[in-house]
């Protein structure tokens, strides 16, 4: 009942940049919270970067300074703007949104992820 669609991943040289793209549609009738987790392989899954509705926002220390979250309510879109890329940043990072259907319902709903990769 909802979909996500992200974009943006890809292989980038350390100190590069990307952007990632979560767009958010279906059935919903508000969003709460909109964030970005990532796993490595052999790691476990972690939070990177949460926003709520009315735009407060969390990182995770090993990110502090370097990405920025950010969220378009009207399109219910969410990005992480990602600087200074690090090759420990490599992992599939994947979208999460929160939030109330049409009918009142609660939903979380996770995005199939997105490969970043950084590399030289």
């Amino acid at each position: 009942q909802v979909q996500l669609v992200e974009s943006g991943g890809g292989l980038v040289q350390p100190g590069g940049s990307l952007r990632l793209s979560c767009a958010a549609s279906g059935s919903i009738f508000s969003i709460s919270a909109m964030g970005w987790y990532r796993q490595a392989p052999g790691n476990q899954r972690e939070l990177v970067a949460r926003i709520t509705s009315g735009g407060s926002t969390n990182y995770a220390d090993s990110v502090k300074g370097r990405f920025t979250i950010s969220r378009d309510n009207a399109k219910n879109t969410v990005y992480l703007q990602m600087n200074n890329l690090k090759p420990e940043d490599t992992a599939v990072y994947e979208c999460n949104v929160l939030g109330k259907l049409t009918y009142g319902a609660d939903f979380i709903s996770r995005g199939q992820g997105t490969q970043v990769t950084v590399s030289s």
